[in-house]
C-alpha cells in the first residue's frame, strides 16, 4: 500500500510543517496576528478561549479526512494526514517553555508580519511542492468545486476573508488586522514562488521573414532548440511560420542580439517561463537528469 510513497516527500512535508509551525508560534501567536484558513480559526480559538492550537488543529481536520478521502486520492490523503499531524506536533513542540523563543517584535509589527508571512509561505510552499497539504480549507475547496463548480482559489479566498473578518470582530485591533493582511500577502507570494520554482527561464516568440536563418544561428551559436509553429496573420490573411525558443534568463540578451543581427525588423515577444523541464534545463543531451 505504501510502496508508491516517497520518503523524500515525507521528509520535506515534515520540514515544511516545522517551518510553518515555527512561524505561527513565534510570530503570529506572540504578536497577536491572525491567519486565514483553519489555522486562522485555531488562532481565534486560542485568543478567545486559550485553546491549544495543536489540539484544535487536529479536532478541526480529522472529520474532513473522512469527508474528502475520495477526492484527494490515497497518496495525497496520506501526505495530507502526515502534514496535518506534523503541524500539530510542531505547534505543541514550539510552545514548550524550554523550546519557545521570545522574539521582541510586538512594537514592530511590520517586521513581525514580514517574518510571519515568510515562515508560513516557505513552510506551506514546501508542503505543497512535495505533494502534501495541511487539510482544512483545501479539502473544503475541492468539495465545493465538485458540487458547486466554484474555483478552488475563489473558495479559499472567501474562506480566508471570512476568518480574518471574524478575527477582526472578535479580538484583533484594526492595526493588527492590517498587519495580518500584510503577512497573508507575503505568505501567498512565497507559496507561489515555491510552487513555480526559483528558476525562471525566458520564452521568445519570433516572427520574421528570415526564420530559417534565425533558427539556424540560435541552434549553432547557443545550442538551444527552436520550434517552428504554424501561424496565420489576421491582417495579412497569410500563413506564416513562428519560432518559439526557451533560454535561460541570462541568455536572453544574447538571443535578442542574434535575432537582430539576422533581421533587425523581426517581431519578438519575450515572456517569463516558470519551472522548465526537459533537455537543456533538467535533462542533458543524453536525457539524463542534470544535477544542480
Amino acid at each position: 500500500m505504501f510502496k508508491t510513497l516517497k520518503l523524500k516527500n515525507i521528509f520535506f512535508i515534515m520540514l515544511g510543517s516545522a517551518i510553518f509551525s515555527f512561524g505561527i508560534v513565534h510570530f503570529n501567536m506572540q504578536n497577536n496576528l491572525a491567519e486565514g484558513g483553519f489555522t486562522g480559526i485555531t488562532l481565534l480559538l486560542y485568543a478567545r478561549f486559550n485553546w491549544d492550537p495543536s489540539i484544535t488543529n487536529l479536532i478541526l481536520n480529522v472529520p474532513l479526512f473522512f469527508i474528502g478521502w475520495k477526492l484527494l486520492g490515497r497518496n495525497v490523503l496520506i501526505y495530507t494526514i502526515i502534514g496535518t499531524i506534523s503541524v500539530s506536533v510542531f505547534l505543541w513542540f514550539f510552545q514548550l517553555p524550554q523550546i519557545e523563543l521570545q522574539i521582541p517584535l510586538r512594537e514592530d509589527l511590520t517586521l513581525a508580519s514580514l517574518f510571519a508571512g515568510t515562515f508560513i509561505g516557505i513552510g506551506l510552499g514546501i508542503i505543497f511542492r512535495f505533494g502534501g497539504t495541511t487539510g482544512g480549507v483545501d479539502i473544503i475547496a475541492r468539495l465545493v468545486n465538485k458540487y458547486f463548480h466554484w474555483s478552488i482559489g475563489k473558495t479559499m479566498f472567501l474562506f480566508d476573508a471570512c476568518v480574518i473578518t471574524l478575527s477582526l470582530l472578535t479580538y484583533l485591533s484594526y492595526r493588527e488586522a492590517m498587519y495580518t493582511l500584510v503577512a497573508v500577502f507575503v505568505g501567498t507570494r512565497l507559496i507561489d514562488f515555491m510552487q513555480e520554482g526559483a528558476y525562471a527561464a525566458r520564452g521568445a516568440i519570433i516572427i520574421s521573414d528570415k526564420n530559417p536563418d534565425i533558427a539556424d544561428k540560435i541552434m549553432k551559436e547557443m545550442d538551444r532548440g527552436v520550434t517552428v509553429l504554424k501561424g496565420h496573420g489576421s491582417f495579412t490573411k497569410q500563413d506564416k511560420e513562428v519560432l518559439y525558443c526557451v533560454v535561460a534568463k541570462t541568455e536572453i540578451v544574447r538571443l535578442k542580439s542574434i535575432i537582430t543581427s539576422v533581421d533587425p525588423h523581426a517581431f519578438v515577444s519575450v515572456t517569463v517561463v516558470h519551472d522548465v523541464l526537459g533537455e537543456g534545463f533538467t535533462l542533458d543531451e543524453y536525457k539524463r537528469p542534470i544535477e544542480h
